[in-house]
């Protein structure tokens, strides 16, 4: 095993793996603007592999995900085990610990991290935040006294049924099974007109219509058919979900209405925002915002607190960090009430880059100390 532990230990691959990085970052930021920055980041950073186009010339790069499991391994056989021991060296070990620990996060971020907004007018309340990007199917069902009970279908779900092949979705506690088709990442729905044959079934007379998918994957909006079939008597009922839709589907079945619908996919938070104020500040004779920030209220374990959450100062509590992103409408006359758009971050590993880099800082000051009183004294003898 030795010269495989002196390859994986040596400085050069760490050099070869911080060139793989930079380029990484070089093609991926010049890839927004053709596929937008989801789509780059699922590509380039979370990928293993990965073939990059260089105009007709396939390029097969490895993908950040690996260069990083290999950077780590480099840096704990290299910059730690093998690393001499001793006052001298003491400061560089620092160091290398202190990097290989600003690796976990991005790993901890990758695999449990979930992010989303909130958008809140004010005298809204929310204790859920949803995706950007990723859509599921809901189905509602109404059980008296203002409690509903919901059976959700991830995107992965029903995200390959293309075309003419679809998927079943058959949660227990439903008196009906569920199937999802021709599902389209963006869509919109047109109307059959008396001369327009329609590409795919028209529901209600009304279909969906695919449309090019934007580069900015949070402007998508998904659709795709449904079709319910009643488990007593086999009855079939044919809809059509569309994520911009004001109002989800219903059906009936079982004596009881239920309503299906497509939106973003939700998470719970454990406490819950209510926007009291919001207020924008624009830059002097001109019409752009200076700064803009949400005063909230959080109740969680039957208590409420004011927070204020601006643009540099999240709102940080029960493992989730909340962002002030962005306000609207953009356009809207003066006096029209503006909604705040509230990100969420649910990140178990958001303070350890800082940890990190303290430790870094540590070790950093540590190793050129030591060399800075070897100067002195140095400069001492000289004289």
């Amino acid at each position: 095993m030795r010269p495989v532990v002196n390859a994986l230990s040596s400085l050069w691959l760490s050099v070869v793996l911080l060139i793989f990085l930079a380029l990484l970052t070089w093609l991926g930021t010049l890839e927004q603007v053709n596929t937008g920055l989801y789509e780059v980041q699922r590509r380039y950073f979370d990928s293993w592999f990965l073939v990059h186009q260089a105009g007709n010339v396939p390029i097969p790069l490895p993908g950040a995900r690996l260069v990083m499991v290999v950077l780590f391994v480099n840096l704990m056989l290299g910059g730690i085990l093998r690393l001499r021991r001793g006052w001298a060296t003491a400061g560089v070990l620092v160091t290398h610990v202190g990097i290989v620990f600003l690796l976990f996060p991005g790993l901890i971020k990758a695999i449990y991290a979930q992010e989303g907004h909130v958008t809140l007018y004010e005298g809204d309340a929310s204790n859920v935040y949803e995706s950007y990007q990723r859509w599921e199917v809901a189905v509602t069902e109404d059980l008296g006294g203002g409690k509903v009970r919901e059976f959700t279908a991830a995107e992965e779900a029903f995200s390959d049924a293309s075309g003419a092949t679809s998927v079943t979705f058959d949660p227990p506690g439903l008196p009906f099974t569920i199937q999802l088709g021709r599902y389209q990442k963006n869509s919109r729905v047109l109307p059959k007109g008396p001369m327009f044959d329609a590409p795919t079934p028209v529901i209600d007379g009304v279909f969906l219509q695919p449309q090019p998918t934007s580069t900015q994957a949070e402007q998508n909006i998904a659709g795709l058919y449904v079709t319910t079939v009643d488990k007593q008597g086999g009855a079939k009922h044919d809809g059509l979900l569309w994520g911009n839709e004001a109002q989800p589907w219903t059906v009936e079945s079982g004596g009881k209405r239920y309503a299906i619908g497509l939106r973003r996919e939700r998470y719970p938070m454990p406490f819950t925002i209510a926007l009291k104020d919001f207020i924008k500040e624009d830059h002097p004779r001109i019409d752009m915002p200076k700064a803009f920030s949400s005063d909230v209220t959080v109740t969680e374990n039957g208590s409420t607190r004011p927070v204020k959450i601006s643009m540099n100062e999240p709102l940080r509590s029960k493992g989730l960090v909340v962002y002030q992103a962005s306000w609207g409408p953009a356009d809207a006359p003066p006096g029209t009430p503006l909604f705040s758009t509230l990100a969420v971050v649910s990140n178990p590993a958001d303070q350890f880059p800082l940890y990190a880099c303290i430790v870094i800082a540590i070790g950093l000051s540590m190793h050129f100390a030591r060399k800075l009183l070897r100067h002195i004294r140095s400069e001492a003898r000289a004289s």
